[in-house]
């Protein structure tokens, strides 16, 4: 099979036979929990029939509709976010294929909303140092990504960068009290060093995803720094492609920390992985400036494909009338409760952390220090191909710079038996280590 499948030839790429529920079934008969969730997309669990049921309904339907026009399915999906989901802040949508795309929608939709009431010079976007939006051009030179900007340095632009809140790694000591103070100084500082006027947005994960392993932010960091983003006119885009319906045991991410963002945009989690769909949901005023302008907000091919929609509502109600939102908070305790009990202290573990089904295990040289392995080691790669072996995929996390990062983003339906398994895994895989 080498040179067939990816573009990039591998020598012994992964051969999935089918996948159901909770669990991968390779070509060679071995079952596999999907601790990952893919790529921390899966959170219903594979191989629902009710949302195949939508996606066929849905193509003999209309195969392909421009995105502009209102079709049944586009209706349904508008209806289920506004009513069950969207913060009431929140009600205008753009739907786009995946979360680059809807990314980078939301960087157009700043500016232009920025220029629309008179600020044009207003088209920085703040980034942070650790941190993934996504992988075409623009949104691959805005993430704070070493290893997926490798080959392309040349092309790629670099966006003014502040500090991400890492309070195991804070400058200051870890945990250090004064750690949110650090950070939030460190943005007062940037903006001012850039000039107010001069910057359009800040993106940002609520909690850092899978390039950090959800690390999560200094007590009262988020608020305060809307309140500073809020007095010098810039606008928070969070990016909620990985965070959001439910994977942090919330509907959205920011609200873990009571932040109301300008713009927010989510995929991922939105149809769970049965179709490519994201989201960019933003406030009416901004629409209303935009439009008033006599801009547009220019769709992507795909965006709001029926199939799509069909997909991503069924999905949602999936979500809402199982609970798995609540249920994705209460594994989340569970599981992180079990792997401190049983790793916490390990020598190599630095930190587990993380919120709901969005769990970041830190592996490092020496615990005490926080020393991370050379990266010729490839520890990340060791460690997940040790958990593999054992039964389980993690899915590898860190940017290259970062690194030595496992992630759980697990479906929703688990239970003990699978966080029994993860357990073993683990442990399978840290005693894998030099």
């Amino acid at each position: 099979m080498t040179g067939i499948w990816p573009f990039v030839p591998s020598n012994a790429p992964t051969s999935l036979a089918h996948a159901k529920g909770s669990y991968l079934y390779l070509q060679n008969g071995k079952k596999i929990l999907d601790a990952a969730g893919g790529a921390v997309v899966a959170n219903v669990g594979h191989g629902r029939r009710e949302v195949a049921d939508a996606i066929h309904a849905a193509t003999l339907n209309a195969t392909y509709v421009v995105p502009p026009w209102l079709t049944p399915e586009r209706e349904a999906l508008v209806h289920e976010l506004r009513e069950h989901w969207l913060p009431e802040h929140l009600p205008c949508v753009h739907l786009c294929s995946g979360g680059s795309e809807g990314n980078e929608s939301a960087i157009k939709i700043a500016v232009q909303y920025q220029t629309a009431i008179g600020q044009p010079q207003r088209r920085l976007i703040l980034a942070r140092q650790l941190s993934y939006h996504g992988t075409t051009i623009s949104m691959a030179g805005l993430s704070g990504h070493a290893s997926r900007k490798r080959g392309l340095e040349s092309i790629l632009e670099q966006p003014p960068y502040i500090q991400t809140p890492y309070p195991l790694r804070c400058p200051l000591g870890p945990h250090h009290p004064d750690a949110c103070d650090y950070y939030l100084q460190d943005l007062e500082d940037t903006i001012e060093r850039l000039g107010p006027e001069n910057i359009a947005a800040l993106i940002a994960e609520p909690i850092n995803g899978s390039s950090g392993g959800a690390i999560t932010p200094p007590q009262g960091y988020w608020q305060r720094a809307q309140r500073i983003l809020n007095r010098h006119g810039i606008l928070l885009i969070m990016d909620e492609v990985m965070t959001g319906f439910g994977r942090t045991g919330v509907a959205f991410g920011s609200q873990l920390y009571g932040v109301e963002p300008d713009l927010l945009v989510a995929g991922k989690g939105l149809a769970g992985g049965y179709a490519a769909v994201a989201g960019v949901f933003g406030r009416a005023d901004i629409a209303q400036a935009i439009a008033t302008a006599g801009f547009n907000v220019m769709f992507h091919t795909f965006g709001a494909l029926p199939q799509s929609c069909a997909a991503a509502t069924a999905v949602l109600k999936i979500l809402r009338e199982e609970d798995l939102v609540a249920r994705s908070a209460s594994l989340g305790q569970t599981t992180v409760a079990r792997l401190r009990s049983a790793f916490g202290q390990h020598p190599n573990v630095a930190e587990i952390r993380g919120a709901g089904m969005l769990i970041g295990i830190e592996i490092v040289k020496d615990r005490d220090t926080l020393e991370r392995f050379d990266a010729s080691a490839r520890i990340t790669e060791q460690l997940s191909q040790a958990a593999m072996d054992a039964g389980v995929f993690f899915y590898p996390g860190g940017t290259g710079e970062y690194r030595d990062v496992l992630c759980i983003g697990a479906p929703f339906i688990i239970g003990e038996p699978e966080i029994d398994l993860m357990e073993r895994a683990l442990g399978a895989a840290l005693a894998s280590l030099p």
